[in-house]
C-alpha cells in the first residue's frame, strides 16, 4: 500500500474507532522504538524523511544492476543492418503480392509497392555467426557480445505512439517510462546523482517528447533528468546570482523542515519527492559537473569512442553513459535522432546515407561494449540498442520513383540487440520469414521485451506495480512473458 493511500485510510471513522483503544500503547511503543512510521514504511534517519531513491534489493538474484539504453529515434532499417534476406535480394523489384498487403496499413505507402532487397553486403561474424552488414564495421568486432533479437513485434506504426509503447507500455501519454519503473523498483546507488539520466544527441527531443522519459503517475523523483554536454549540465541546478552555497544550504534546511511537517500531516509521496529533489540538486551542483567532464578521460579512450570534449554527439553520450553507470546511476537513456530512413533526401538513403549515419552509432557503441568489458562492468551493465519499430521490405511509396532508396514504417517484424547484463552473447533469437514481412519463429512482443529487461534486473514484471486511481498498474499492463532463451 502506498503511503498516501495508507494515510487516507487512517482518516476514516472506522480506523479511528479501531485504533482508539490501543492509542496509548502505540504511542509508548513508538517512543521506545525511536522510529516514526507512516503507512507502515520506516522513515530514514536524515531528518526523519523517506529517501525515495534509497537502494532496494531486487526480488531475486540477477546479473544486471544498471542499464544503458540507446534509442535510435525514427527506427533504423533493420533489413540493411541485422536481418539478411537473400530471397528478398533475389526478388528485388517485384510487385509485393496482394496476399501479403491485404488488410495492412502503412504510414506513407499505398497501391502496389515493389520489393527491395538490401544493397548492403552481409556476412556472419564471431563464433556465434551473427549476421551484420557492412554498415556496422565496428560492431562486427564485438559480434560475440551481441544478442540480436530478429523477431520483435509491436502494435504501433507511427513514431510517437510506438515510442511511447516501448517505454511506457501504452501508446498514449500518462504512463511511467521504463527508466522510471526501474528506479522506482531498485532505487539508485549514488546519492549525489539522479537515478535516471537522459542524454540526447542530434539536437532533437524524442518523438514523444519528455513523455518517453517521464514518470506518469509515479512520484516525480523518478523522472528522467536530462543532462547536457554544453553549458550547465542540468538546467537551473546552479545557484542564482547573489546566492552562495552557504545561503543555499540554509534556505534548503528551512524548506526541508516545512516540507517534513506537511509530509507528516498529509502523507503525500510528492512531499518526500520535493525534499529529496532539493537535496539531490544541492549535491548535484558539485557531483554532476565532475562526472560530465569527459576531458579527464585518456586520449586513447576519447579516440576509441570518437568523442570530443565540449561537443554534443552520440559518441560523447556513450562515453558519458559509461561514466554515469560507473558512478552508480541506475538507468541511462540515450536518444539519437535521424534514423527515419524514408528516402526523402540523400541523408535517408540506405546506401551512402546509412553509411554516414551508421558511423555515428557503430564506432561509439562498439567502444562502449569494449570499454565496459575491459573494466569488468559488462557483466552487470545491460546495453540495449533499438528503435520503435522496423522498416518495410519494399520501397517507401512517396520515394519509389526517385533515385534515393528508402523504406516505410513497419511494426510486424524488426530487429534490436542487447549486450552484457545476463544475456547470451553471439546469439540471434527468432527469425522473420524469407521476405521479412512476418515473424516466422519465436515472436517477441514489446511487452515480452519489457518483461525480460525487468527480469534481467531481478524484478518480476507482474509484481512491480503502483496503485493509481483504484487499480494496480504495471509496465507490461496485463501482458508480457520473459524471453528465457536469451538469458545467459
Amino acid at each position: 500500500m502506498q503511503r498516501r493511500e495508507a494515510h487516507l485510510k487512517e482518516m476514516t471513522r472506522r480506523c479511528f474507532l479501531g485504533k482508539g483503544s490501543v492509542g496509548v500503547g502505540a504511542m509508548a511503543l513508538g517512543a521506545m522504538g525511536g522510529l516514526a512510521t507512516v503507512g507502515g514504511s520506516a522513515r530514514g534517519s536524515e531528518g526523519g524523511v523517506v529517501n525515495p531513491l534509497a537502494v532496494k534489493a531486487p526480488e531475486f538474484r540477477s546479473r544486471a544492476k544498471n542499464v544503458i539504453y540507446v534509442h535510435l529515434t525514427g527506427s533504423p532499417p533493420h533489413l540493411d543492418m541485422y536481418d539478411y534476406k537473400p530471397e528478398l535480394v533475389k526478388r528485388n523489384g517485384e510487385v509485393v503480392p496482394d496476399s501479403i498487403l491485404k488488410g495492412k496499413r502503412f504510414a506513407f505507402t499505398s497501391g502496389k509497392p515493389k520489393l527491395m532487397g538490401t544493397p548492403r553486403r552481409f556476412k556472419r561474424y564471431g563464433e556465434g555467426g551473427v549476421w551484420l552488414s557492412d554498415a556496422l564495421p565496428n560492431l562486427q568486432k564485438v559480434a560475440d557480445d551481441l544478442c540480436v533479437i530478429k523477431s520483435m513485434n509491436t502494435d504501433q506504426f507511427n513514431h510517437a505512439p510506438a515510442e511511447l509503447f516501448v517505454y511506457t507500455g501504452s501508446p498514449r501519454p500518462g504512463r511511467p517510462s521504463l527508466g522510471s519503473w526501474v528506479t522506482y523498483g531498485l532505487g539508485s546507488e549514488n546519492a549525489n546523482l539522479p537515478g535516471f539520466v537522459v542524454l540526447i544527441s542530434s539536437g532533437v527531443q524524442p518523438n514523444a517528447g519528455k513523455n518517453s522519459y517521464g514518470t506518469g503517475f509515479l512520484p516525480s523523483v523518478y523522472q528522467g533528468v536530462q543532462c547536457r554536454s554544453k553549458g550547465d549540465p542540468v538546467l537551473y541546478v546552479s545557484n542564482p546570482k547573489g546566492v552562495d552555497r552557504k545561503m543555499r544550504r540554509l534556505s534548503l534546511d528551512a524548506l526541508k523542515d516545512l516540507n517534513a511537517v506537511q509530509g507528516e500531516e498529509l502523507g503525500h509521496p510528492e512531499t518526500d519527492t520535493r525534499i529529496a529533489q532539493y537535496e539531490l540538486a544541492y549535491r548535484m551542483q558539485v557531483s554532476v559537473p565532475e562526472v560530465m567532464d569527459i576531458s579527464k578521460e585518456p586520449k586513447e579512450v576519447l579516440e576509441s569512442y570518437g568523442a570530443r570534449p565540449g561537443g554534443a554527439s552520440l559518441a560523447n553520450n556513450c562515453l558519458l553513459a559509461r561514466r554515469l553507470v560507473e558512478q552508480g546511476v541506475r538507468f541511462v537513456q540515450l536518444f539519437d535522432w535521424g534514423w527515419d530512413f524514408h528516402g526523402t533526401n540523400p541523408r535517408e538513403d540506405i546506401r551512402d546515407g546509412l553509411t554516414k549515419k551508421g558511423a555515428t552509432m557503430d564506432k561509439p557503441l562498439a567502444a562502449l561494449i569494449k570499454d565496459l568489458k575491459q573494466r569488468g562492468m559488462l557483466e552487470d551493465t545491460l546495453v540495449v540498442c533499438g528503435g520503435e519499430f522496423g522498416r518495410t521490405p519494399f520501397r517507401e511509396g512517396r520515394t519509389s520513383r526517385g533515385k534515393v532508396l528508402g523504406r516505410d514504417h513497419y511494426p510486424d517484424c524488426y530487429s534490436m540487440w542487447m549486450a552484457g547484463g545476463g544475456v547470451k552473447g553471439g546469439y540471434s533469437h527468432g527469425a522473420s520469414d524469407e521476405l521479412g514481412f512476418a515473424v516466422a519463429k519465436d515472436k517477441v512482443h514489446v511487452h515480452d521485451f519489457q518483461a525480460t529487461l525487468l527480469h534481467l534486473l531481478g524484478m518480476d514484471h507482474e509484481r512491480l506495480t503502483y496503485r493509481f486511481q483504484g487499480r494496480d498498474f504495471r509496465l507490461t499492463d496485463v501482458h508480457g512473458h520473459v524471453v528465457k532463451p536469451i538469458l545467459a
